[in-house]
């Protein structure tokens, strides 16, 4: 009799157990959007983490990641029920036709947007590449104008470029120069040859000078990688330069200003615009003597910002250095994210509406209102710094600079 009571109490409990479940199932169909978790939104990173510009890209990855971290901490995207932010990484080799493979894997895993990709001939590719899929590709430093000059509707750069920089650096330069009372009469501008901004800079900073009396008297192109300043280093103490001008990449940057020093040129300043190693805190720590009063007009965080000071302090944590690639791409990816929570979907379509309207204030840039015209942020802006000591200052303009430029350079 016992055995037979547990028999039916078990057969009992099954029989409850099922309807339970069955009860459980028809609630999941019933109420989706409680019991399942919103789909994760794709967003392919793709820069050069291998070859020649390995280090910025590896940099620039490290801050797109650091931003959407912590927008995944904050709770997702959250008119989407609290989504998750997905990356699909990618590595373009610093190679420009590499970089556009990448973006032919990012459309067939179904990314929602892309930011990227460091270099400028390498925007140039995936910009172009992601148009075809109308898949929004937000740049995080690629400077050259001809990347948003295109008309494709869904390439959106924050950061400015090389047209607006330039122009910043020959005006800030004009009136350091006449604060320290006109010294600069001779200039040669040294730059790299191989994506169009360099040549561009040149072209820009002769015009600009000109007007002031200022006699560019050289200008010396040179190919990226470079591995051997020498004969340009040599070239500048036979025509003995007031001030040089260089813009290039990191690798470059650092083996000129190295080169400079250990060859003896003296310059009176040397004042980068868009300096690849000129701003970098790498660069301070390595090699201090080199880098020591370098100017350079680039990209650079409002150093009044608190939460620009904070993501400094987490990036540094890390063991990383907070040079302009990775305050850019975290801001990219920011901007990207900004877009996708106004525009309440994943796709792309009215994701690159959003960014096309976007105001985004959110931001740790020394930059006015966000506004998009061609693509182009117009409110973006680039700031003056020199190394002074161990640290990295801002000269100008006024309303962030910390002190004031040291020019000339003491002998």
């Amino acid at each position: 009799m016992s055995k037979k009571i547990n028999i039916q109490s078990r057969r009992q409990f099954i029989k409850t157990i099922s309807a339970g479940t069955a009860i459980a199932a028809t609630g999941i169909a019933g109420f989706p959007l409680i019991a399942r978790a919103a789909s994760p939104v794709k967003v392919g990173i793709v820069h050069p983490v291998t070859g020649w510009a390995q280090y910025s890209g590896s940099q620039c990855r490290f801050g797109a990641m650091m931003a959407l971290e912590e927008i995944n901490a904050a709770g997702g995207i959250k008119s989407l029920g609290g989504a998750m932010l997905e990356a699909v990484l990618g590595d373009a080799q610093s190679k420009a036709e590499v970089g556009a493979a990448e973006v032919e894997k990012f459309n067939e895993a179904g990314v929602s947007a892309i930011v990227g990709a460091y270099a400028s001939n390498i925007c140039l590719a995936t910009t172009q590449a992601a148009a075809k899929h109308g898949i929004p590709h937000v740049v995080d430093v690629g400077v050259n104008d001809k990347i948003v000059g295109r008309g494709l509707e869904n390439t959106f750069r924050f950061g400015p470029g090389f047209g607006i920089i330039t122009k910043a650096g020959a005006d800030s330069f004009l009136a350091i120069n006449k604060a320290a009372g006109s010294p600069t009469k001779r200039v040669a501008i040294v730059h790299e040859n191989t994506t169009g901004f360099g040549a561009g800079i040149a072209g820009l900073m002769t015009k600009a000078l000109q007007p002031d009396g200022i006699d560019v008297v050289e200008v010396l192109p040179h190919p990226t990688p470079n591995k051997d300043f020498r004969n340009i280093a040599l070239k500048l103490k036979e025509i003995d330069p007031d001030v040089v001008i260089p813009s290039h990449y990191y690798n470059e940057g650092v083996l000129f200003l190295r080169t400079l020093q250990r060859q003896k040129v003296q310059p009176k300043a040397i004042y980068s615009v868009l300096g690849g190693a000129s701003s970098q805190y790498r660069f301070v720590k390595e090699f201090p003597e080199a880098a020591q009063y370098v100017i350079d007009c680039n990209h650079w965080f409002d150093p009044k910002n608190k939460d620009a000071l904070a993501v400094r302090r987490k990036t540094e944590a890390a063991g990383k250095h907070f040079n302009y690639e990775v305050f850019l791409a975290y801001t990219a990816m920011k901007f990207t994210a900004d877009a996708i929570e106004r525009a309440g979907s994943a796709d792309r379509g009215k994701i690159t509406e959003a960014m096309a309207g976007s105001n985004w204030s959110g931001h740790i840039m020394p930059y006015g209102p966000t506004k998009m015209e061609n693509g182009q942020n117009i409110g973006a802006r680039p700031l003056v710094t020199q190394v002074q000591g161990d640290e990295i200052v801002v000269v100008s303009p006024s309303e962030y600079a910390d002190t004031k430029a040291v020019f000339p350079r003491p002998a």
